[in-house]
């Protein structure tokens, strides 16, 4: 089954440190083309990051990105720097002396200097595997909002493809009568003449004209890309590319069709067809 190259993805992954929050977007593009925005502390995972998008993304530009919020209600861990409070103690002290109207310092003020109340450190490399996995487990949420969205994609296409081959059928079904149609009129033609025609050289004529005008070639090209539009649909396989290059051919042959037609039926059916191609080739160009 195909996949769409157009999806989005969210999870979230509670840690010591806070929520993770992976969230992952896709649209179509001719390669894949990832775009990590990463908090600081996760910059060493970056190829890692890209490594794994890559192994499991097949086209598309994906954009990614990462944030940690702290847990609500839970005041960061705090320790009083004793040596740093001790002297600036030695420091009001001596101000005290040289000043005869010093004030008394309050413990709040003394807590407010820089450095004296130092934070916990966490180590953000702890982190490391959680990130990876829950990149792991978004990328895999992506690909299947893809698959779902591909899904949606290969219904419409088969849907296409089938009034396509229904337009080819009725032109083939047409064949002997717009042949028999091209003898009609130029015996028509020669009869408004008034003038005898040599039977041999008539059927030549008819025979040469039928030639020009002939478009069972056109149409055996056209089931054969249909059948291999169809095997590629069901390969199960990033098939976008291919795809794309099917309807180049299914387009050429849909406007030779056209200007060979020899009937407004027979040209009715080509228009339609390139109407329907142009669908697809819509459609396609979201194809991964």
């Amino acid at each position: 089954m195909i996949r769409s190259m157009t999806g989005f993805a969210r999870a979230e992954t509670t840690t010591p440190q806070g929520q993770l929050l992976w969230e992952v977007r896709s649209i179509n593009h001719r390669y894949l083309e990832v775009q990590l925005k990463l908090p600081d502390f996760c910059r060493p995972l970056e190829t890692d990051l890209r490594q794994l998008a890559t192994s499991q993304l097949g086209r598309g530009r994906v954009e990614a990105s990462l944030s940690l919020r702290a847990a609500e209600g839970r005041a960061p861990a705090a320790r009083l720097n004793v040596p740093l409070v001790r002297q600036l103690a030695g420091h009001l002290h001596a101000v005290a002396g040289e000043l005869r109207s010093a004030s008394a310092v309050s413990p709040l003020d003394v807590l407010r200097w820089p450095g004296v109340l130092e934070q916990d450190e966490q180590d953000p490399t702890a982190l490391f595997p959680l990130v990876l996995q829950s990149f792991e487990t978004v990328v895999t949420d992506l690909n299947g909002a893809r698959s779902r969205e591909g899904a949606r994609i290969h219904d419409m296409l088969e849907r296409r493809l089938t009034e396509i081959e229904a337009n080819v059928a009725a032109v083939v079904g047409r064949l002997p009568a717009v042949l028999a149609r091209i003898r009609e009129r130029m015996a028509e033609r020669i009869a408004a003449l008034g003038v005898p025609a040599d039977p041999d050289r008539l059927e030549l004529e008819i025979v040469l004209l039928a030639q020009k005008l002939d478009v069972s070639e056109e149409l055996d090209r056209l089931t054969a890309h249909l059948a291999e539009f169809r095997d590629n649909l069901r390969s199960g396989e990033p098939v976008g590319r291919r795809l794309d290059f099917l309807i180049q051919e299914l387009n050429r042959e849909a406007n030779t069709l056209a200007s060979k037609s020899a009937d407004a039926e027979t040209t009715r059916h080509a228009v339609d067809t390139k109407v329907l191609i142009e669908q697809i080739r819509e459609q396609v160009q979201n194809v991964e």
